[in-house]
């Protein structure tokens, strides 16, 4: 993996900013930008809505990036609908619990993940939780407890916060065997390694294409069964049939996708699954792996910095919450920008994480396939600046 020649890729770092906000939004490609952008160009079209030239090849282009997307996670072309972000996606998924229906979730999930059951709740289901330790650690003896009488369980594959890598084949399997469905959101491990509904055996997965290299206003959703999920909308190419007595459903990804598509935006996510395929994501896995080590050895061996997270890193992601101590999450963070390094500081949408590690916030640094050795050096450099001058 050339590291070095894949920067060029990325005009943005041209301006000499060390980018460690990937967990928010990952930078785009070149590539991604003149896919988006031959469309435009060359064939802007509607899809699915004319026999015209533009509009087939319109049509023909967005079915491709279906095939890419559905092959990088391992499902089938009709089993993934194009969602604005994996937030969609989630609160599709979350449609299935009724009135009087359980659903099970974990303590550390991002709000797009717990809203939605809260919301469910309100209107007269029943929620529980998997309690998840500071360290990202699980009893699959509660989870077993906790899944009894369950009709679905959502849970994140990788906490935004903790980083930590939830064992999502060994509670989905007790998910199964309680009778319920399982969902993952996938927005934090998908760009990051290789995923496989299959292996996994979900019934639903959710990601988002702006964190995997995609344009901004993208996502995925996989649906194993697509019969058993409620469309968010209705209308546009969602029906097979209509009449002034009633309508039927379309076939899927159709029955999902109301409306007109960000066409451009699938066909740039296409492009995005194009550009890490011929990377690899073993390859992608293998050097984030790297940069995990480096950056763990340095915050956790920091005594100015409150570091939470895993500690194994077999089970850790490229995330790092911190705080240095005596600072405030923003302030840290506003430092760091001085030097052109750019965290994400705040709850990160995860309030219940920040409630559980009994701070209001952290700054966080989260690593992707661009980032490299020599950009963690300058940013241990610049804590090490900021600790002298300003911790207490």
């Amino acid at each position: 993996m050339d590291v070095e020649k894949l920067r060029r890729d990325f005009e943005i770092l041209k301006k000499g900013i060390i980018y460690f906000d990937n967990s928010a939004t990952s930078l785009k490609p070149k590539q991604v930008l003149d896919k988006q952008n031959e469309f435009y160009l060359e064939y802007n079209a509607n899809v699915h809505r004319g026999v015209h030239s533009l509009s087939v090849r319109a049509s023909e282009e967005y079915e491709n990036a279906h095939r890419k997307v559905a092959r990088f996670i391992n499902a089938k072309p009709e089993q993934v609908a194009f969602v604005k972000n994996a937030t969609e996606g989630l609160n599709m998924i979350s449609n299935v619990v009724k009135k009087g229906d359980k659903a099970v979730t974990t303590d550390i999930e991002h709000h797009s993940n717990i809203v939605p059951y809260l919301e469910k709740k309100r209107q007269g289901a029943r929620l529980d939780f998997i309690k998840v330790s500071k360290k990202g650690e699980v009893d699959f003896d509660q989870i077993k407890d906790v899944c009894k009488g369950v009709k679905l369980v959502s849970i994140t594959h990788v906490s935004n916060v903790l980083g930590n890598i939830m064992p999502v084949n060994e509670i989905g399997k007790i998910a199964r065997d309680a009778g319920a469905l399982f969902a993952v959101d996938a927005a934090q491990s998908v760009p990051h390694m290789a995923v496989d509904v299959k292996k996994i055996n979900c019934d639903f997965l959710a990601l988002a294409g702006h964190k995997m290299l995609g344009p901004m206003g993208t996502g995925a959703l996989y649906v194993k069964n697509t019969d058993a999920l409620e469309p968010l909308m209705l209308g546009g190419g969602t029906i097979k049939e209509v009449s002034l007595d009633g309508y039927s459903l379309g076939v899927s990804p159709d029955r999902f996708e109301a409306g007109t598509p960000n066409i451009a935006g699938a066909i740039g996510l296409g492009a995005a699954v194009i550009y890490l395929e011929k990377i690899g994501m073993n390859e992608i896995e293998k050097h984030e792996k790297e940069l995990t080590k480096k950056m763990f050895d340095f915050i956790q061996s920091e005594k100015a910095i409150n570091y939470y997270g895993p500690t194994d890193l077999k089970n850790k992601a490229a995330v790092f919450a911190f705080n240095v101590k005596g600072l405030e999450p923003h302030d840290a963070a506003s430092l760091l920008d001085q030097k052109k390094i750019m965290v994400r500081s705040g709850h990160h949408c995860a309030m219940p994480v920040m409630k559980k590690l009994g701070v209001s916030g952290t700054a966080r640094a989260s690593l992707y396939l661009y980032n490299t050795k020599e950009e963690i050096d300058k940013f241990i450099d610049a804590m090490k600046q900021i600790i002298k001058t300003f911790s207490r």
